[in-house]
């Protein structure tokens, strides 16, 4: 049923414009979720004076699941001491930035050609659009499914913690060029889904670690 209370504080003819995405995910509360489907309404395709029962049939998600790896991290707030502790523990199937390998010729039929990276996890704590502190894990050297277990302590007060969101960052080591982004991913109160859904299981359980695996995203 389409709830007509998830819509509220648009203008009708605004909401004609847009279109309503639905997504149905497997919850997993020791691993990462994965996605059965989605779907797509468009509002001016339903009468929004009423509660009308659709049927929709699911497809495929599209998003960019596995195309830049996953995160590990656990948090825990000690909201008596203001600090929030984030644990990053390893990564898996990131997205390989260099190339190595045997490339003597490209004209050679079998030429070896292996990607890589030398992943590294930048953290920022932000408030708003203002980045206040940053850490870093140490670089693992040509692995795409490097294992950390470092952690990193920031002070946050109790009536900040909404307003707060630390922002990860995995990138790739480059010793001769610019270091490059694999992907990243914003854990706070008001960002995506899975993201929102750790940082309130963080605070609803005050003094305790609460890992999750989160997608990269570019």
């Amino acid at each position: 049923m389409l709830c007509s209370r998830i819509l509220t504080g648009w203008p009708h003819n605004k909401l004609l414009e847009k279109t309503l995405y639905l997504q149905v995910i497997d919850y997993d509360r020791f691993s990462r979720d994965d996605p059965i489907g989605e779907t797509y309404i468009p509002l001016n395709e339903v009468d929004l004076s009423q509660s009308p029962l659709l049927w929709k049939f699911l497809s495929p998600c599209k998003d960019s699941r596995g195309k830049l790896g996953e995160l590990l991290l656990s948090l825990c707030y000690e909201p008596n001491v203001g600090r929030l502790t984030v644990i990053v523990i390893k990564a898996k199937d990131l997205k390989a930035k260099d190339i190595t390998g045997a490339s003597v010729c490209r004209a050679l039929v079998n030429t070896k050609v292996n990607g890589r990276s030398d992943p590294y996890v930048k953290l920022w704590l932000c408030f708003g659009k203002e980045r206040v502190e940053k850490k870093k894990t140490s670089i693992k050297m040509r692995t795409l499914n490097p294992v950390y277990n470092e952690s990193f302590m920031f002070e946050i007060q109790w009536d900040k913690i909404r307003e707060a969101c630390i922002e990860v960052t995995c990138m790739d080591f480059d010793k001769l060029g610019r270091n490059e982004m694999i992907g990243k991913v914003l854990l706070g109160s008001k960002s995506g889904p899975l993201e929102t859904r750790h940082w309130n299981d963080m605070i609803s359980k005050p003094r305790q670690q609460v890992a999750q695996w989160h997608l990269l995203k570019d």
